[in-house]
């Protein structure tokens, strides 16, 4: 990873005369007619899905309209959440990465269909079709035929330079363009490009290009960065009980999914976009880039779930870092975003000028997505629906047929099997060229495996038989 002095960073910014532009609130906490109940509506949400705190901003017109801070940051703790607390984003992240590198497609250092190993002629992936074939456009857009692979960052202790050499070990899903496969490293790749093509690091890009421009003083690229004051502390639920747990360190995939910020600064973020690229009078990025960003580029097939719960929805793509679908008939464009205890929607309506963030301080759950499809109807005129109640609903089912097959799994396991061998033969270090190394070790009857600093897991058995034993 390239980096940039702290010195060098100052002296960009002030050459490249990046001002952030002021920004107008228009009665942004009081409810507008369009928003009547929504108060009550989103308290008893909260509640219904045990969501600790969450924040809303909403953008019209140019305008935010509505903004507010709803629970509190840390569940048993009286701090409330606000406009301005900080949140994990999550894949939200995307959006800005792929903003980075339209902005040097505008200045003609990067095209969207160059190939990768252009920018990064060391990058390989198994197949040495799609290593040379492969462009700065699919790595975007999810059709680089791979799968996901993400323990090889989640948890892992790799840094990014490692994880983009180990993506060489992991072998093809689909043919090359084929189908959307959601791919994270992708777009550790894509910020790789950023940095090759303009010479700074990704993060410092993003500050210099994007934050600073906006006015987008909280934001941040790293769980480092985060300090004290007004942060939202992250919740799952563990054994059906919400706990508060540890932010997550993602550094080594940060440009696809690494940022922190607020509701206050993301609402700028929302009119860039829904400015074609056009920030308080100032172009920040090409109309024509934006409108790549916001076209389909991979088609996404819908699930029963989606055609169930979306039944005036017919299509469903992905554009360059945004999913893109039909809504009450006009465009939607949005992304969501889910790390360890957090989860972020974006979604904007560009016809109507209109969009809206939601964040939240609990893992696993639909809860922002539910908030921002209720605030969408309203402003749209849209029949009321009760978002809430439906994506619940579905997130029960989905649990229940989860906790089916789990009683499944454990009911088909054979009674009283014992290990062929003594335990302690099995104590070792095991290597997988795309995972790395797994620890196993005998403790108190049991076997222990440790794989990087994430995973920790004690079982007297095992049906798995994955890695070769190191010598």
């Amino acid at each position: 990873m390239l980096t940039v002095s702290y010195t060098r960073t100052r002296l960009w910014l002030i050459l490249l005369g990046v001002v952030g532009a002021a920004w107008p609130v228009r009665n942004a906490g009081a409810q507008s007619p369009p928003l009547k109940g929504f108060d009550a509506y989103v308290e008893q949400a909260l509640r219904d899905w045990r969501v600790p705190g969450m924040a809303i901003a909403i953008v019209r017109n140019d305008s935010v309209v509505f903004i507010k801070g709803y629970g509190v940051r840390e569940l048993g703790k009286p701090a409330p959440v606000d406009a301005r607390t900080l949140f994990a984003i999550g894949s939200t992240t995307k959006a800005f990465t792929v903003a980075a590198l339209a902005m040097l497609v505008d200045s003609g250092k990067v095209a969207w269909d160059d190939p990768v190993t252009k920018h990064l002629p060391w990058f390989e992936l198994a197949d040495a079709y799609v290593t040379r074939e492969l462009t700065v456009r699919d790595i975007v857009t999810h059709r680089s035929g791979l799968p996901r692979g993400d323990l090889v960052w989640y948890g892992s202790g790799f840094d990014r330079s490692e994880v983009l050499h180990r993506v060489r070990y992991l072998k093809t899903r689909w043919s090359f363009r084929s189908t959307y496969g959601y791919q994270n490293i992708m777009f550790l790749a894509a910020g790789q490009v950023v940095e090759a093509a303009s010479g700074v690091s990704w993060s410092d890009f993003l500050k210099a290009r994007i934050f600073t421009p906006l006015g987008m003083t909280a934001t941040n690229t790293s769980v480092t960065a985060l300090g004290g004051g007004d942060v939202a502390t992250p919740h799952d639920k563990i054994d059906d009980t919400v706990r508060a747990i540890p932010w997550r360190n993602i550094d080594n995939i940060a440009p696809a999914g690494a940022i922190n910020s607020n509701v206050t600064d993301l609402a700028q973020w929302v009119r860039l976009q829904l400015g074609h690229g056009s920030y308080g009078g100032r172009r920040l990025i090409s109309d024509s880039a934006v409108e790549e960003m916001h076209s389909p580029q991979m088609v996404v097939r819908m699930s029963k779930e989606a055609r169930e719960n979306f039944p005036d929805t017919h299509f469903m793509a992905y554009g360059l870092g945004w999913f893109l679908q039909d809504y009450h008939g006009k465009k939607f464009v949005g992304h969501g975003g889910a790390i360890d205890g957090m989860r972020a929607e974006i979604g904007l309506i560009p016809e109507a000028r209109l969009g809206v963030v939601v964040l939240a301080n609990l893992g696993g759950t639909s809860f922002p997505a539910a908030i921002m499809y209720r605030a969408l109807d309203a402003y749209l005129g849209a029949p009321a629906r009760d978002w809430s109640g439906v994506l619940l609903a579905a997130e029960r089912k989905a649990e229940a047929r989860g906790d089916s097959t789990r009683k499944a799994f454990e009911a088909a396991r054979v009674p009283d099997t014992r290990p062929s061998l003594p335990l302690e033969k099995y104590a070792g270090s095991y290597e997988d060229s795309l995972y790395g190394r797994l620890e196993i070790a005998e403790q108190g009857g049991k076997l222990v495996a440790r794989k990087g600093p994430a995973f920790v897991g004690a079982r007297r058995t095992s049906r798995s038989t994955w890695m070769r034993k190191a010598r």
